[in-house]
């Protein structure tokens, strides 16, 4: 949903910036004949009011147009905008979102997977910003539901994770005839943060940042998430500084 918004108001931006330009551009070579024809026209036979008056009417249709045409770029781009305060909205909420991709930090990079149904073979692979297998292994749970992964950097290929890299998590679960089990990687963790790219707003959730659009579900924050914000925010107060 946010894509094809994102996307519509993109190319109508382009279609009147597009639009804009040749209307300058027709206007321009407009004023030129006008000046020409004036300069030119014949004294004992000058140009005829009445037309005169239907070219300058023209005119002032062209310079209309090139006006409103600013006018709805510049509300295309406050809708823009809008898209960002609108995503700010979720700052301090938890999210769940279908992303695959996180940080290594600290040591450990962590993920959710979720199984459509119960899995008699589960593997997980996580995968380097090449597209790399680094670590191969079997899931630590195969019952249907959502489960957590933290992958602590041991790399079965020798590659161990590097601090600050990004890397994503592949999910592969087959029932006891083989058969594929629906399953997807989620990425879950408090929204603490909100960016824009190619005018899409993005979401920093724990050591990720993913797409708006990949979000499939928000909860309100844990009671002790909002304990430790308003720590944070008592420690700032300046009334707390002197006690």
């Amino acid at each position: 949903m946010v894509d094809s918004i994102t996307n519509t108001a993109a190319n109508a931006t382009n279609r009147i910036g597009a639009g804009s330009t040749m209307l300058a551009s027709n206007f321009e070579t407009f004023l030129a004949l006008l000046t020409s024809q004036l300069k030119n026209q014949d004294p004992l036979s000058p140009v005829d009011s009445n037309q005169f008056t239907a070219q300058l009417t023209q005119m002032a249709g062209v310079e209309q147009q090139l006006l409103t045409n600013d006018l709805l770029k510049g509300l295309l781009e406050a809708q823009g905008g809008g898209g960002l305060a609108g995503a700010a909205t979720y700052i301090g909420r938890d999210a769940t979102a279908a992303w695959s991709a996180t940080k290594f930090t600290d040591g450990e990079a962590t993920w959710s997977y979720e199984l459509a149904s119960n899995a008699a073979s589960t593997t997980l692979q996580v995968l380097d910003g090449s597209g790399n297998v680094v670590w191969s292994g079997d899931a630590p749970d195969k019952t249907t539901g959502v489960h957590d992964f933290t992958w602590d950097g041991d790399a079965s290929s020798g590659n161990d994770g590097q601090e600050g890299q990004v890397y994503t998590l592949k999910i592969v679960a087959r029932d006891a005839a083989g058969g594929a089990i629906d399953s997807q990687v989620l990425t879950r963790g408090r929204i603490t943060g909100v960016e824009m790219y190619d005018g899409e707003p993005y979401l920093t959730v724990g050591n990720s940042i993913l797409p708006l659009s990949t979000v499939i579900a928000l909860e309100e924050a844990s009671t002790a998430a909002k304990d430790d914000d308003q720590t944070l925010l008592d420690s700032l107060n300046p009334m707390n500084l002197f006690s």
